[in-house]
């Protein structure tokens, strides 16, 4: 094992450009043997094309199984100007020429973790009802600083213990914090519908720091919601909080559970608010709301009267800018009178009430009416509140698509104004999470199970926001920066070439269009893609419980996909198009796949799975709402779909998922998951190969690669020895008595079920990892077999297998058996096998048109593009298997000159 990597100098690229300077982490992955943990160190970012260098803060994210590192996490601030190109390298020879321009130090004491970047110090409570309480912004030589102006409102003091001579004074520009949740309960036991809201606040009982220093520090706080009137808890949560070196912002990721009874516990608001000093008069106080382009930009105390001209109309723009404004107390007697007279709007906010549509309001007071102020589509989703010494600013990732969010501005004729993000609005009807119907619909509308268990009960989502601490009043192209990073937060990533190279996920195709064949095919992938990407815009698949999934199948009937249809409408990662959408990212580094990617995974990781309960580890199959079919199954939540997005960014909170998933097997024994088919017997619960032990095998895994923890390797082979012991093989069974205790897969015969489901939900890409990780040639081989047998005439069939194989409804849906069959033409060679694999591939409707041509215009509510025949299983199984198709066997695809004019 070599200590630094033969591959370096590694190539990444920014996936979005940042704005302005940016904190950043992202994951790199390595070949086996290439680099040590102690390599870690000698690493650096360095520009392209520059002898410049700086400093990176590394762990490792994951092992293999010598202990050399599958996947270091590095974390580095880029400043502002050098925002091209970064190369990662080895370490200067001498350690002077790589300098930190700042660092991250955390002061742990009994009650707080007290954070400073340099730029900013911030208190974090490990106990309460106040997450953060106080931001001290440090003013620095480099700010337009009002205090150098002779505005004593913006000294709060010069700190005794700041050696930095650059530091000149300190403001304090978040004086408090609070969790806000509002719960609606609707009782109707006298007849009528009556509503009663109570609001609680987050009271913090756990805070840990998770990385400190230099360059990035992370703390988590989990709590519950505290009734305000003593009536008890609900709505558990984790706050993340990400600061970097020398930056003036923070980083939040914030995550709720549901744990209330949907038919009386309703959340009617959801969010944080941020308590903001303000100084000096209104008309030098500021609030900004972005909208698509422009913002929304006032004060509580305009200088816009029906008087307003001449100098006065151009102090006006001024103020409308953020500047800070003086008057001459005898000069402008007339017009400061005229201002005294004026109203004051203590209130602002912006709701985002639908994708489509946002509204922005203000009011004077809480017994007046609020005033329609602007209106529009889609907004930024940021909001700022400050006065004549800066402010604090909040922007919202994915604000208009996970609606509705809205923001709200309070308090800004006093001295404390409050700032709350709302991530459900209070003005809109409250949080519904019941089901839609009061009993199952398994024949007619496929939702897999009698049993009514469509309870939101352990269910999760999370959202992001950035808060900057401000000097000044930002102006617009200042705010659209802000805007920018928020909703695109920014993130550094190799070159596709590299990732191919390294391995990274196991078994894909680099795009290749040397030839007519390969390139008839990359249009094909590229068209899918579109597809969908058109297809959530124009059936507007958004909001905070939606966004990030795809619809299932289609109804050509009336022109809708089958949103009402029981098990046909979410997919809820129904055979892993989170997969499809993550190695397609992977073998083209498209920041647009990125960003449908990461949605499907955020939403499919929390509000598909159960975080704790009677489910917890299990996900809820596809349904008219995300948890209500009766199936709860492994698959769902397993962290093979998931750790693309861990390993690729480091997210924290994948992370967690991930580690509360790694004994979700110990759950099906008391949901068995053949429960309708095998009755109760000797042993504790029965599963499928695939997709119950090969979901169980992503997490084993991803829990070994991660932490070593050779307990769950250990689990894997045993699962494994059991299956070589099969008559058949992996070609046997599928079901097996099995208990999670031993790990022990106990046969219970070789034609018991259909084999489809072992090979569409993401089975074949967790073993095509874990052959690399094993190096066992038997558990190869064992795939290679499986792969030929499935697709061969059932003569053929017979003849391998004895006769014990029955049916060809065994053996259905040949498209998704593509990957695994791939895999057993490459690995035995055989030209058979992979001739098939093409005639499945070509002949499929995806690999046969050309989905902007096959659309037709149809009207519906209004016109829109239309594909009859649509549906999301084959969508993504066809892609993702052509994709490593093109990997295996593409010696063996039909070279003609035109495969489109083949099919036509």
């Amino acid at each position: 094992m070599t200590a630094l990597s033969s591959a370096l100098p590694i190539q990444l690229h920014w996936l979005n450009k940042p704005a302005a300077a940016a904190g950043v982490t992202w994951g790199v992955p390595w070949t086996k043997g290439e680099l040590n943990r102690e390599g870690l160190s000698a690493l650096y970012l360095g520009g392209q094309g520059s002898k410049s260098r700086l400093p990176l803060q590394s762990r490792p994210a994951a092992y293999w199984p010598d202990g050399s590192i599958k996947w270091s996490l590095h974390s580095a601030v880029c400043p502002e100007g050098s925002m091209e190109g970064y190369v990662l390298e080895r370490g200067a020879a001498e350690p002077q020429e790589v300098q930190y321009a700042a660092k991250v130090s955390v002061q742990n004491t009994e009650a707080a973790f007290v954070v400073d970047t340099g730029a900013i110090v911030c208190t974090v409570e490990k106990r309460g009802a106040e997450p953060v309480s106080r931001i001290i912004r440090r003013r620095l030589e480099q700010d337009s600083s009002l205090a150098e102006k002779g505005n004593p409102e913006c000294n709060y003091g010069y700190s005794g213990d700041l050696k930095d001579s650059n530091v000149k004074a300190e403001h304090l520009v978040c004086s408090g914090s609070e969790l806000v949740c509002v719960r609606e309960q609707q009782d109707t036991l006298s007849g009528a519908l009556t509503l009663r809201q109570e609001r609680f606040s987050g009271e913090t009982g756990q805070a840990v720091l998770e990385e400190s220093g230099p360059l990035r520090a992370v703390i988590r706080l989990e709590g519950r919601h505290r009734s305000r009137s003593g009536a008890g808890e609900w709505i558990p949560y984790t706050l993340r909080l990400y600061f970097y070196a020398g930056l003036e912002t923070i980083r939040l990721v914030h995550t709720f559970h549901y744990d209330g009874n949907p038919h009386q516990d309703f959340i009617k608001g959801l969010g944080i608010l941020f308590k903001v000093p303000l100084s000096g008069p209104l008309y030098n106080r500021h609030i900004r709301f972005t909208g698509s382009e422009g913002s929304f930009s006032e004060s509580p105390k305009t200088l816009h009267t029906r008087r307003t001209k001449g100098k006065y109309a151009e102090l006006f723009a001024a103020q409308l800018e953020g500047r800070r404004l003086e008057f001459d107390p005898e000069e402008d007697a007339y017009f400061t009178g005229l201002l005294r007279d004026s109203a004051v709007w203590d209130s602002f906010r912006l709701v985002q009430d639908s994708s489509e549509h946002y509204a922005v309001h203000k009011r004077t007071g809480p017994d007046c009416v609020w005033i329609r102020g602007a209106e529009g589509r889609r907004a930024g989703g940021l909001g700022y509140v400050g006065s004549e010494c800066g402010g604090l600013a909040a922007g919202v990732k994915d604000f208009w698509r996970k609606y509705p969010s809205s923001l709200e501005l309070s308090g800004l004729s006093g001295d404390e104004a409050a700032l709350t993000v709302w991530f459900w609005s209070p003005e809109v009807p409250a949080m519904d999470l019941r089901h839609y119907d009061t009993k199952t619909h398994v024949e007619s509308s496929y939702e897999g199970a009698e049993e009514l268990r469509a309870t939101p009960y352990g269910i999760a989502n999370t959202s992001e926001l950035t808060l900057w601490c401000t000097s000044e009043t930002p102006d617009s192209a200042g705010l659209q920066r802000m805007q920018q990073m928020s909703d695109q937060p920014p993130l550094l990533v190799c070159e596709p070439e590299y990732y191919h190279c390294s391995r990274a996920f196991g078994l894909w195709s680099l795009p290749d269009r040397s030839t007519p064949a390969k390139a008839y095919l990359e249009e094909r992938l590229d068209g899918i893609i579109s597809f969908y990407q058109a297809e959530a815009e124009q059936r507007k698949w958004y909001g905070l419980w939606d966004y990030g999934d795809f619809m299932h199948s289609y109804d050509p009937v009336r022109h809708v996909w089958n949103y009402d249809l029981g098990g046909c409408a979410w997919q809820n990662a129904e055979l892993v198009p989170n997969m499809w959408l993550w190695v397609s990212f992977l073998r083209t580094g498209r920041a647009d796949i990125f960003r449908m990617a990461e949605a499907m995974t955020r939403h499919t990781s929390e509000v598909d799975v159960y975080h704790f309960g009677e489910y917890a580890g299990l996900g809820s199959r596809h349904n008219v709402v995300h948890w209500g079919c009766g199936c709860k199954e492994a698959r769902i939540a397993m962290a093979g779909l998931h750790r693309y997005y861990y390993y690729l960014t480091g997210d924290e909170r994948t992370g967690d998922i991930m580690d509360s998933v790694k004994d979700a097997d110990y759950t099906t024994v008391t949901l068995d998951p053949m429960r309708a088919y095998f009755p109760k017997d000797e042993f504790p619960t029965h599963v499928r190969v695939g997709p119950d032990w090969a979901a169980f095998s992503s997490n084993w895994m991803t829990r070994w690669e991660r932490y070593g923890e050779t307990a769950y390797r250990d689990k894997i082979l045993t699962g494994i020895d059991c299956i070589k012991a099969a008559n058949l093989r992996l070609i046997s069974g599928p079901t097996y008595g099995y208990d999670p205790k031993t790990g022990i897969l106990s046969p219970m015969g070789d034609d018991n079920w259909g084999r489809h489901l072992a090979i569409c939900m993401g089975g074949p890409q967790v073993w095509f990892e874990l052959a690399m990780m094993l190096e066992d040639p038997v558990w190869e081989e064992m795939l290679a077999e499986f792969g030929v047998f499935y697709n061969l005439p059932q003569e053929e069939k017979d003849a391998y297998a004895g006769g014990v194989i029955t049916g060809k409804l065994r053996f259905e849906h040949p498209v998704l058996s593509v990957a695994i069959a791939a895999y057993g033409a490459w690995y035995k060679d055989d030209r058979a096998t992979a001739d098939r694999c093409w005639n499945i591939l070509l002949e499929n409707p995806f690999g046969a048109v050309n989905l902007q041509e096959e659309q037709t215009v149809v009207t519906y509510m209004e016109e829109l593009n239309e594909i009859g025949w649509m549906n999301t299983n084959e969508a993504s199984q066809w892609s993702l298997n052509t994709i490593i198709a093109l990997e295996l066997i593409a010696e063996a695809l039909p070279q003609r000159d035109s495969l489109k004019e083949a099919n036509e």
